[in-house]
């Protein structure tokens, strides 16, 4: 078969739904107009742990436009029935509304329903709630840690006893929360057995599944719509609490019902970055090659489920290491349940790594960039398998001649620009993407346009574009004749948007939906002896501007609309589907980055400000460099929140979060971001999947703290190792 020309995909293209977006067209969850929806509001706990003793909901009812006040007392008994598709743990869910018990502050204790927003939020403050207190506990310090999962390989004690450099040092680093710009929501409406729901979600199908089981229903009878997300960063990649309790409303009140969450309920409604106490020790040869590291991790988790997140997997294979010994553990509190926040477990692994490295490097008096440089693996020492691609090396080397890495003074305060002290850091980033099974559907029209469809999501990378790139490419169309519909789980199921996936996994679904489909019409073509292509060998006719021609002699061939036209064909269609990864894995699959920060710190006053940044990365094909350049951008800026700013703080007398809003709860603005530059390495990597794109949205993340953190170091001389960075921690 002839490649296909390429002129959609790596073009630097403008979004297909910028439009929709600048012109408040674009339905977020919130915003479809469903005829008389009315509106729930939830009533949280205000305690930690404990039981509810009594409810008092008398006001809250005879308030006008109130009509239903719905709890523990009078909700009806919800199978949760186990369901291996579903995106929450068997049997250890939230169950809103099934008994008295309290898990954590904020859980959902009751839902007003009423015919405006303002009846509900007024009767949600009617509502009173007495509880039986029990002691909670929401300190990671204070908290037993649960058993540990292990990996080792050598001898990490001895390894380390001979090492001529050790390193022994403790991190502390802040639970974070996603803050996306769009609130979670939920529309749910039922239609006798059957139910539709309007989330803002990650996963359409597992939602789906989640509400599926939660019912007792069958996946067919649960309908989930989401075609625009507006933001997530991982907070959408599960079924939380508030979209069953919509559902539940919607079915006790006979009505749609809309519940929209506050930005304080995004708090605790929603999960989290957890928060770490990670302590690394490691042990080197006076030239810096790394003989032994040991990991101890402990990361908070919940009372009712045990979240876990790849935090292991940097320390081991990002440097060649023969000695590593790593234990994780959670730690059970009264909190809801983290989840995956963007760059998950690798962000948070890196900045300790990263920042341990830039400390021994500075110990033996060896450049950062040389040090890494000498500990670069040959393969992945964690499975024993060679790298697809691995081009740190080059991201090193690109890196350090962008960004002036020479001009760089290894001692530290030794740069000031009047009362600032300047100082250069970088970190190396690896993150492993996901790649789930997926399916998709092409349809190619009689009037030369297509339809493609699969039930993934779009929270702002750009889905709706890059498939459509994918797809017209595919196909041979122009990108204006190509509609790519997603955020729905009647469309072709695919697994959820996160985990730098969606790509590689939808995108090879979608070009095996529309390869099909274009061979079909090739088929069609040159066996009919009426087609200019008749007799043609099929591996020899290319589709272009929806025009078929043979390859060689352009001249020769005829349009989709002609041939379908004289096939009288309505429309040709196919499924794609995409398995997932080799099994067993044959290459190891990371995406990789070298991430550069200058800073400026006061020496008075000790308030730090990013000068510039620069990201550099090994992510494979691109697909669309308008996209890429604003995933990598944002990631950078997500990381510069997590060095800097971000910091949940909670109230351990009872488990109230005391920042949960955007004014105490510190985020980037375009203030702290004054210059910013990606670059990306071509080349492709073709391991298990047909685009050879590796994923970019979670790698852009990692390695940016510890870049802004050691730059940091080369300012002061101060080595912080928690985070965030404060004024306090320099002084």
């Amino acid at each position: 078969m002839s490649p296909q020309p390429q002129s959609a995909v790596g073009a630097p293209l403008s979004r297909v739904d910028g439009r929709l977006k600048v012109t408040g067209k674009a339905l977020y969850a919130a915003e479809h107009d469903i005829d008389g929806a009315v509106h729930a509001v939830i009533v949280d706990a205000s305690i930690g742990r404990g039981r509810v003793a009594s409810i008092d909901t008398r006001d809250a009812d005879k308030h006008p436009g109130v009509l239903r006040v719905i709890s523990h007392r009078n909700a009806p008994k919800l199978p949760y029935r186990d369901n291996a598709g579903s995106n929450n743990p068997p049997g250890r869910r939230v169950r809103v509304f099934q008994d008295d018990r309290v898990l954590f502050h904020g859980q959902p204790v009751a839902v007003v329903v009423a015919t405006t927003l303002e009846a509900a939020q007024h009767g949600a403050s009617l509502v009173r709630v007495e509880y039986d207190v029990e002691q909670s506990s929401t300190d990671l310090d204070e908290a037993a840690p649960g058993e540990p999962t292990d990996y080792a390989r050598g001898d990490a004690d001895a390894g380390l006893r001979g090492a001529a450099e050790r390193l022994d040092v403790t991190y502390q680093l802040a639970r974070n929360h996603h803050n996306p710009m769009e609130p979670h929501a939920t529309i749910a409406r039922w239609d006798g057995g059957k139910v539709t729901v309007w989330d803002k979600t990650q996963w359409v199908m597992g939602t789906r599944d989640e509400i599926a089981a939660v019912f007792g229903l069958s996946a067919d009878a649960v309908r989930v719509v989401s075609p625009f997300v507006g933001g997530g960063f991982g907070s959408g990649l599960r079924c939380w609490p508030h979209t069953i309790v919509a559902a539940l409303a919607a079915r006790e009140t006979g009505r749609p019902v809309k519940l929209v969450l506050s930005r304080r309920q995004m708090y605790f409604g929603t999960g989290f970055r957890p928060s770490y106490e990670y302590r690394l020790r490691l042990g080197s040869d006076r030239r810096g090659r790394l003989t032994a590291a040991i990991h101890d991790i402990d990361a908070e988790t919940s009372s009712y489920e045990t979240f876990t997140e790849a935090v292991m997997g940097a320390g081991q294979m990002l440097y060649s290491t023969p000695n590593v010994r790593q234990a994780y553990r959670q730690v059970p509190l009264d909190v809801n349940t983290p989840i995956w926040m963007r760059g998950p477990g690798f962000a948070s692994a890196s900045f300790v790594i990263e920042s341990a490295m830039d400390e021994l490097a500075h110990r033996l008096g060896i450049d950062p960039i040389e040090l890494r440089r000498r500990n670069e693996p040959s393969k992945d020492e964690s499975r024993n398998l060679p790298f697809s691609t691995r081009r740190l090396r080059e991201c090193y080397t690109v890196g350090a001649r962008e960004f002036g890495w020479d001009r760089r003074n290894p001692r530290p305060r030794a740069t000031r620009d009047g009362n600032w002290l300047v100082g250069l850091g970088m970190a190396a980033g690896v993150y492993d993407p996901g790649r789930f099974p997926a399916q998709a559907r092409a349809r190619l029209d009689a009037d030369g346009t297509a339809v493609v469809e699969a039930a993934t999501s779009d929270m702002g990378p750009g889905t709706y574009t890059s498939q459509t790139q994918v797809a017209a490419d595919a196909l041979g169309l122009t990108m204006r004749t190509v509609t790519f519909r997603l955020g729905d789980s009647l469309y072709p199921p695919t697994g959820p948007h996160g985990g730098s996936a969606t790509m590689a996994s939808v995108g090879s679904a979608v070009v095996d939906a529309c390869d099909q489909v274009r061979q079909q019409a090739i088929e069609l073509a040159v066996e009919d002896e009426r087609s200019p292509l008749y007799g043609v060998p099929a591996g020899e006719v290319v589709v272009r501007n929806g025009r078929l021609h043979a390859r060689d002699t352009p001249a020769r061939g005829e349009t989709y609309r002609s041939l379908l036209a004289r096939h009288h064909r309505s429309h040709l269609e196919a499924d794609g589907n995409y398995t997932g990864p080799p099994t067993p894995e044959r290459e190891s699959y990371h995406a990789y980055n070298a991430t550069f920060a200058e800073v400026a710190v006061d020496a008075t006053l000790g308030l730090v400000r990013v000068r510039r940044m620069l990201g550099v990365y090994d992510a494979g094909r691109i697909i669309s460099p308008k996209l890429a350049e604003s995933q990598a951008f944002g990631g950078i800026v997500g990381g510069i929140g997590t060095a800097l700013l971000e910091h949940t703080v909670t109230d351990h007398r009872d488990g109230r979060i005391v920042n949960a809003n955007l004014a105490d709860y510190l985020v980037p603005v375009n203030a702290d971001v004054p210059e910013v530059r990606a670059i990306y390495l071509d080349g492709e990597d073709n391991a298990g999947n047909a685009l050879g794109v590796k994923g970019l949205g979670e790698v852009v993340q990692v390695g940016v703290a510890a870049a802004i953190g050691n730059a940091v170091f080369n300012a002061t001389g101060r080595r912080v190792r928690q985070l965030p960075i404060t004024t306090e921690a320099l002084l």
